[in-house]
C-alpha cells in the first residue's frame, strides 16, 4: 500500500505532522466513519475496495487541485480499504491554508471530488447478515471535474 490508500487504521497525528504549516492559520480536518445506519437499515460494518494504483495516482493529483483551486497551502487525503467496524476512519482530509473559508471550501471540494473521480467502492454489511454494494456515482475524467 502507498501514501494515500491503507489497510491500516487511520491515524490523525501523522497526518497533522506532516502537515504542519506556521504560515498557515487555518486547519480544516474531516474524518468519514462508518456509521450504523443507512436509508433506514441498520448496519453492521463496511468493506472498502479499490483499484490501488489508480487510486493513488488520483487522489494525489486531487490533492493537488485543491492546493491549486483554493487559497490553500496544503491539502492531505487517505482513504483505508478492508473491512471496517462501525465508528472506524475510512478517509481523513486534512487542509491547511491562511484563512478558514478557502481551507473549509477546500475540504468539501475534497470529499466531494473524492466520491466522483477515485476507484473505491463500498460494500455494507447489514445486522440481518446481508450486505450490498452502494451505488455512489459514475466516475469522471480530471477534465470533466467541477470548476
Amino acid at each position: 500500500m502507498g501514501r494515500w490508500v491503507t489497510e491500516d487504521p487511520l491515524l490523525l497525528d501523522p497526518l497533522l505532522a506532516e502537515t504542519e504549516d506556521d504560515a498557515s492559520g487555518a486547519l480544516i480536518v474531516f474524518i468519514g466513519t462508518v456509521r450504523n445506519e443507512n436509508d433506514g437499515r441498520p448496519v453492521d460494518g463496511m468493506t472498502y475496495e479499490a483499484h490501488v494504483s489508480l487510486a493513488e495516482k488520483t487522489l494525489a493529483e486531487l490533492e493537488a487541485d485543491v492546493v491549486e483551486k483554493f487559497d490553500v497551502r496544503v491539502c492531505r487525503i487517505v482513504h483505508r480499504i478492508g473491512a471496517l467496524k462501525l465508528g472506524e476512519a475510512s478517509v481523513i482530509i486534512v487542509v491547511r491554508g491562511g484563512h478558514r473559508a478557502p481551507a473549509y471550501d477546500a475540504s468539501r471540494y475534497a470529499i466531494d471530488e473524492l466520491k466522483q473521480r477515485v476507484p473505491i467502492w463500498k460494500e455494507e454489511h447489514y445486522i440481518d447478515g446481508e450486505s450490498r454494494y452502494l451505488d455512489g456515482v459514475p466516475l469522471r475524467r480530471k477534465d470533466e471535474a467541477k470548476s
